[in-house]
């Protein structure tokens, strides 16, 4: 069998404990992983500061030109999984037959990867405010006259990662170019996408010092997270909720990402119908920044029955089917939970399946095709922004239409990783700019998940992992050498 060992300054290392995962649709035994214990890992990060040095070493210029090999690496080579060979198809593969992810979906995530890694002179453009990023190799220069310092928060940012979408990675990468080592804990069903990173990281030149990669349990993702200087933390509300409070950990939980319509466009929704069901219903529905609720000031019924229409078409197709749109899941237990969660909220007035209506005698939201677990789309109407459904959000294509006074806006809407404003009105959209609950916000008909690379996802990387000092040097002074 397949064994995935830890990368201990990236170098692999097989543990004795080890974690067998399964293929979702046959449920045998598909590879296995080699876990770390909470001690390995506050033994390894006691060398913090040595893998720090390592990435030092080199200019940000050269980090991103090895960024930008890694991309062609990552999207096109042959590279090791444990002692096995790993091509970009056998890649995809491992990832749809751990998550389900159809393998069409796969491929457009390792897309989003390599558009990162390649852009990644853009990305931290974006992150930085177009910096002069040779301030980052010297500490200190000179901006239109105004001198700026720089300093890194910790030696390394530690990352515990989901298994929901490989397009996630994407999010973390700018750290080697921002010489900031990384120590990754994988998502339990998910350990292929950051392991092909760092190999390709590897071969395209970055020192293998700054790579930790450790599949581990709850105790050890604690100890990253409280043993590296920075971290962020992938996962439900539940799972961050402990880190809450901490600001060394930036949190990625549930986006709540919402499209909402004007009253000055709202008589042409038909037209932005395309627009609202890709934001859906794109990659599964997995993703954070896939629209959970569209909000509007009139027809929501009319809206709502139209998604429905759609949505009742789409029905679960093989892996390798280019059509794919859903992905099973690979615990049906978790799935048969999220349904149970939806009936319960329905049995609250106010709110009706539309697509269970659409699909009628077809069956349920709760689907068994070849032996797996599926969610169907679901749209559910909500007659008020205050029922248990109108801002919720899971793992599969969901979202409530609200409808909702212009007035109330964005107050009603909480906070929402993701708003896609489709109006003209200059009064409501300074009010959304004004909104601390928006974090990203996309003006006219873009899908809520597409993402500009120039442009800070959710947080912002650099601010996470550099601060800024007050810096001053008197006339003729010189660094002793």
């Amino acid at each position: 069998m397949l064994h995935i060992p830890l990368l201990r300054k990236g170098e692999p290392y097989k543990s004795l404990d080890v974690v067998r995962v399964a293929h979702h649709r046959t449920r045998e035994p598909f590879v296995e992983i080699s876990q770390a214990n909470a001690g390995l890992i506050r033994r390894d990060l006691a060398g913090q500061a040595r893998a720090r040095e390592a990435l030092a070493a080199f200019s940000v210029a050269e980090l991103i030109e090895m960024s930008v090999r890694a991309a062609e690496i990552f999207a096109h080579d042959e590279l090791p999984v444990g002692d096995e060979g790993q091509t970009p198809e056998v890649y995809a593969e491992q990832v749809s037959a751990t998550t389900g992810l159809p393998l069409v979906l796969a491929r457009r995530n390792m897309e989003k990867i390599r558009g990162a890694l390649s852009q990644m002179e853009s990305v931290l453009r974006g992150l930085t405010r177009n910096l002069d990023l040779d301030i980052l190799d010297r500490g200190h220069g000179q901006i239109e006259g105004q001198v700026m310092s720089f300093f890194p928060r910790a030696q390394s940012l530690g990352v515990v990662l989901p298994s929901n979408s490989p397009g996630v990675h994407s999010l973390w990468v700018p750290a080697v170019a921002l010489k900031i080592p990384l120590v990754l804990k994988p998502g339990g069903a998910e350990p292929w996408t950051p392991y092909r990173i760092v190999q390709a990281f590897m071969k395209a030149g970055v020192p293998r010092e700054a790579f930790g990669y450790y599949p581990t349990g709850h105790g050890g993702a604690a100890e990253i997270l409280r043993h590296t200087g920075r971290g962020i933390a992938f996962g439900d509300a539940a799972s961050v909720l402990q880190w809450q409070e901490d600001g060394r950990i930036e949190i990625h939980g549930p986006g709540y990402s919402k499209i909402i319509i004007g009253d000055d466009l709202i008589d042409e929704w038909e037209n932005y119908l395309d627009v609202i069901a890709a934001s859906i219903v794109d990659n599964g529905g997995r993703s954070c920044v896939n629209a959970s609720g569209v909000w509007v000031t009139r027809h929501a019924d009319q809206i709502a029955e139209a998604l429905a229409a759609r949505f009742a078409e789409i029905v679960p197709r093989a892996a390798d089917d280019e059509a794919a749109q859903l992905a099973p899941f690979a615990d049906a237990n978790v799935a048969a939970r999220i349904s149970q969660m939806i009936d319960q909220g329905l049995q609250e007035a106010g709110a009706r399946d539309v697509t269970a209506e659409k699909r009628g005698a077809a069956g349920g939201r709760l689907h068994e095709w070849e032996s797996c677990a599926y969610l169907l789309p679901t749209i559910v109407r909500c007659a008020s922004p205050s029922h248990a459904l109108a801002n919720r959000e899971f793992m599969f294509p969901f979202a409530s239409v609200v409808e909702v006074g212009q007035d109330e806006l964005p107050e009603a809407l909480g906070a929402s990783l993701v708003v896609t404003a489709i109006t003209h009105d200059e009064r409501l959209i300074a009010k959304l700019l004004a909104s601390p609950h928006v974090d990203r916000l996309n003006i006219g008909a873009i899908p809520t998940n597409r993402i500009g690379w120039d442009q800070p996802h959710e947080g912002n990387l650099f601010e996470h992992l550099y601060a800024r000092r007050a810096f001053q040097r008197a006339a003729g002074a010189t660094t002793r050498t």
